[in-house]
């Protein structure tokens, strides 16, 4: 089954020349569009895509209000691929801790696209360490003033899951993980696991965030 993509921008432009880019791989489907986060919950319980490549800035409802809503709402959601012009821009840091499985910036090379795409739809998060670090480090401080997050504290992790979480934040994937620590991914996997259970994460990239807000890995 080819990995199905609904688009939401409100750019024509830029939603034809993601389909363009997507439509010419056998694996992917572009299975609808749309112009607003308003309509994306509609379009993803009719068409059920596995993968939303969602704008940051839009009119009547941005991508950040429409990526919690579709993670509160849908049963089964979807992944979701922030698509931004400016990877320094808070809405893409507000997006991420709403839950959005990666970001992609909108002047990335086609076979960029195509990879990330594949990569949030197989489950892996989409992370460019040094971009999530800048966005900590910039807008992190301020978390003290949003809803409270779970804080990765030593004495809920054991060593080995501090480390693999440390890994993580460096953007290393399981089989880096794997290769670093010498042991299976199989293990990493299940530390990972037993990580994004501790800390009440939905995915990879909500255990990262959690773990530079609480200064567990340090941003700067």
């Amino acid at each position: 089954m080819p990995v199905s993509v609904l688009l939401v921008d409100d750019e024509p432009l830029v939603r034809a020349g993601l389909r363009a880019v997507l439509e010419a791989q056998p694996d992917i489907e572009v299975v609808g569009e749309a112009a607003n986060g308003a309509a994306v919950i509609p379009l993803v319980r009719r068409l059920r895509p596995d993968v939303v490549a969602m704008d940051v800035r839009m009119p009547l409802m941005d991508g950040i209000e429409a990526t919690r809503a579709v993670l509160r709402t849908v049963d089964a959601p979807p992944k979701i691929l922030v698509v931004t012009t400016f990877e320094d821009d808070e809405l893409v840091y507000e997006a991420l801790r709403a839950g959005a499985d990666g970001f992609l910036l909108k002047r990335a090379r086609p076979a960029e696209i195509v990879h990330a795409v594949r990569l949030v739809a197989e489950g892996e998060s989409l992370l460019f360490p040094a971009s999530v670090r800048r966005l900590a480090a910039r807008y992190g401080d301020g978390a003290a003033a949003r809803p409270a997050r779970a804080v990765p504290a030593r004495a809920r992790l054991t060593e080995r899951e501090a480390e693999v979480l440390r890994l993580m934040a460096r953007g290393l994937s399981n089989a880096e993980i794997a290769e670093r620590l010498v042991v299976g991914t199989e293990t990493v996997k299940s530390h990972v696991s037993g990580v994004l259970a501790k800390l009440g994460a939905r995915d990879r990239t909500q255990a990262v965030i959690a773990a530079y807000e609480s200064r567990f890995v340090e941003p700067r």
